[in-house]
């Protein structure tokens, strides 16, 4: 899922890049008031999960790779603000360091998978589980979150490419970027992720979830203000 170097116009990497630099700069303050002492080493911790996690990518019809993330899981044990630092971390010393990604998509790749991903998963895990504390509700909700959120990523980087073709043009109508328009874009990488990758990320958020609600429910950020039995 991560957008390489050429894929995206000034015109579309350079205003999300100054939209992670304004969200990440509000998750730092955040962070500050929202993670817990004894949770800081988790975020160090989170990174490296997201980092390794994301460092399995197959790639799939379309030009394009796919690979769970993590963000999901991280959103709801810390919270979507620290998840946008913990991926945005992960994200940038892939680019500079291993080329994955682009070093231009950067903005892009943090805002699709630092930012809107973990914000999604956060509130379908809060809406689907409704204060739930039944171990099985927790496991299906954080499921469908690591499931749905991961899916939405992959049809909002394939908006961003399919775009390109109507943006940025020579005179004579041939795309200066990503060649692949909206109808070849979506379907490309939606599938793969339905089929397969959206279910890693929606088990692996699952599993993990249900691991700490089992052992210390305190440490769930999206739970912690409690709920009730069903």
């Amino acid at each position: 899922m991560h957008i390489p170097d050429g894929y995206l116009s000034p015109q579309t990497y350079i205003p999300l890049f100054g939209a992670f630099v304004g969200i990440a700069a509000i998750a730092v303050r955040k962070v500050k008031k929202e993670v817990s002492v004894k949770n800081i080493p988790y975020l160090g911790m989170a990174a490296a999960f997201s980092f390794i996690i994301m460092m399995f990518n197959l790639p799939i019809p379309g030009g394009t790779t796919g690979h769970a993330v993590g963000s999901a899981l991280i959103a709801i044990i810390l919270g979507p603000w620290a998840t946008v630092i913990a991926v945005s971390v992960a994200l940038i010393i892939q680019a500079l360091i291993f080329g994955d990604g682009g070093i231009t998509a950067i903005g892009a790749n943090c805002f699709n998978m630092a930012i809107f991903m973990p914000f999604v998963a956060f509130y379908f895990f809060k809406i689907i589980r409704l204060k739930s504390v039944n171990p099985r509700r927790i496991f299906v909700s954080a499921f469908i979150a690591g499931y749905l959120s991961l899916v939405l990523t992959s049809i909002l980087t394939a908006i961003e490419f399919g775009l390109q073709p109507l943006i940025a043009t020579t005179h004579e109508g041939k795309a200066l970027y990503c060649p692949y328009n909206l109808s070849i874009a979506i379907p490309a990488m939606a599938f793969e992720h339905l089929i397969l990758f959206g279910i890693v990320e929606g088990l692996v958020t699952a599993f993990v979830v249900r691991y700490f609600f089992s052992h210390d429910s305190s440490m769930i950020f999206a739970i912690q203000k409690g709920g009730k039995n069903e």
